[in-house]
């Protein structure tokens, strides 16, 4: 079984790109956090990939500090770079829930705890944007 599940938040704000099939690809880095028995709490950096109608409303709603959760499966590839084969592994998402988090005002601040206004359950299930 190839499954992930991921609570965390942007580093950065989404990139989304056009595929050559014209299906809109995002790119999320989102920070997870965890403390060991013993030590200091750890960061890990995660990829994600998402496809489509939600990699659009990814990059609609979502900007660096927001919370997210992300559902989907690993993804590992390789290339060559100066003659040494790498490889880099990524999250292809199948579904990601907004969680709030913070979210840029208008000003281009950011208010900390505020959900997108298309999901605070108020609209009817046709103004959704997925």
């Amino acid at each position: 079984m190839n499954k992930v599940i991921i609570i965390g938040n942007l580093g950065r704000d989404p990139e989304t790109r056009q595929s050559q099939s014209g299906m809109a690809v995002c790119r999320l880095s989102v920070a997870t956090t965890y403390k060991p028995r013993e030590g200091e709490p750890q960061t890990e950096w995660h990829r994600v990939v998402v496809f489509g109608r939600q990699a659009e409303s990814c990059q609609q709603y979502l900007s660096r500090g927001s919370s997210v959760a992300v559902e989907g499966r690993l993804n590992t590839s390789s290339y060559e770079k100066d003659g040494v084969k790498r490889y880099s592994t990524d999250i292809v998402a199948d579904r990601v829930q907004f969680l709030g988090g913070r979210q840029r005002r208008e000003d281009g601040d950011y208010a900390q705890g505020q959900t997108p206004a298309a999901y605070t359950g108020d609209l009817e299930d046709d103004d959704i944007p997925f």
